[in-house]
């Protein structure tokens, strides 16, 4: 069921552009928008909320449309980047704030309010004013007052923008269990992928003005349909080919890199003609001192020099370049690096299942 529609959308604002963007979100989806800052995030989460009127375009909750219906009729929460929470009121007037605006029976309030802060953990915070809170504390109370009118859809912009990576985490696990227990429809905006793989059901990628890809987690990750979607993505190492793939036995590619420099990719299933580039992402290169291979290069092994190594935490961030000139990216467990004593200016062979090679 279609919880949210959104129709050939269109914002002009100076010399920004919100293009024709046409998009259909489930009830009780969790859908994320993601791209660059300046992409149109925001401003498509205005029109949803009804605080931008479009140009051109309607927006649909439901059967109903409801592009002309003021904000607080659209059954639709918002919380912005800053969280907008009322300087003047303690956390407890934050929450039931709406509620009090709707004439809702204050012992309907009371217990809603002890509801939402139960759910959020934040019961010890009720009587405090936001100059007192954290950012994280910020965030719970601003998404209580926004659930608290029960909305059928709610949008968060850049919710976790102002929080350290370590309490991003930890809301993260937190939005996705409390979309889960209240069943709402959240799109949630974000510059952050990481982020966003962690909470979404599917994600759409938005690019100057235009949405440019909607998929699942693993599509996005897996499968970009564009070399920005690759790039912004982290995939790293998206690869211009020197030629046309050719086929080769097993089902199979052999993708020309350079003159000396080529991959094996598995046929893709809706064919193999007009592909520009190979895309691997850096965690699938599987990379070892060329030393401890075989005494021959496996087929569609690629050997380089490591020319940089950057520390990732656990994982340690190889850049290496062929022979022939190309530069490849490889992740590696700091580990197992250690153990192989990889160091810049070694040696390496990279190798890459054909499975793992997405053609763009």
């Amino acid at each position: 069921m279609v919880s949210l529609r959104v129709e050939g959308l269109c914002v002009r604002l100076g010399e920004f552009d919100l293009r024709d963007i046409t998009l259909a979100i489930a009830a009780s989806e969790y859908f994320c928008i993601l791209g660059p800052t300046g992409a149109g995030k925001s401003v498509l989460i205005e029109c949803i909320a009804g605080l931008q009127r479009p140009d051109r375009g309607r927006v649909f909750l439901g059967d109903a449309d409801i592009t002309d219906v003021p904000p607080e009729r659209r059954g639709v929460g918002y919380v912005p980047q800053d969280y907008a929470l009322f300087p003047n009121m303690t956390v407890r007037q934050n929450i039931a704030f709406g509620l009090r605006v709707r004439r809702t029976p204050p012992e309907v309030i009371a217990k809603r309010v002890a509801s939402l802060v139960g759910l959020f953990h934040i019961e010890h915070l009720l009587e405090r004013q936001p100059l007192h809170l954290s950012g994280g504390e910020k965030q719970r109370v601003a998404l209580s007052r926004a659930l608290a009118v029960e909305p059928k859809v709610l949008l968060l912009d850049e919710p976790l923008a102002a929080v350290d990576e370590q309490t991003r985490d930890r809301l993260c696990a937190e939005l996705h269990d409390i979309q889960r227990a209240t069943g709402v429809t959240v799109i949630h905006i974000s510059h952050n992928f990481d982020e966003t793989l962690a909470v979404a059901d599917r994600i759409g990628i938005m690019h100057a003005g235009q949405m440019v890809q909607v998929g699942t987690p693993d599509e996005i990750f897996s499968a970009p349909q564009s070399r920005f979607v690759a790039e912004f993505t982290r995939a790293e190492n998206v690869i211009p080919l020197a030629a046309p793939p050719q086929p080769v036995a097993g089902a199979r590619l052999r993708l020309s890199l350079s003159t000396q420099d080529s991959l094996l990719a598995a046929v893709p299933a809706r064919g193999a003609s007009g592909w520009s580039h190979a895309i691997v992402r850096p965690e699938a290169f599987r990379l070892y001192p060329q030393a401890d291979g075989p005494a021959e290069t496996p087929d569609g092994a690629l050997t380089a020099t490591v020319t940089r190594i950057t520390e990732r935490g656990h994982l340690l961030h190889f850049q290496t370049q062929t022979d022939s000139g190309l530069t490849l990216t490889a992740l590696k467990l700091r580990s197992e690096a250690r153990a192989a004593g990889l160091k810049v200016g070694d040696r390496v062979c990279l190798l890459v299942s054909p499975d793992d090679v997405h053609l763009l």
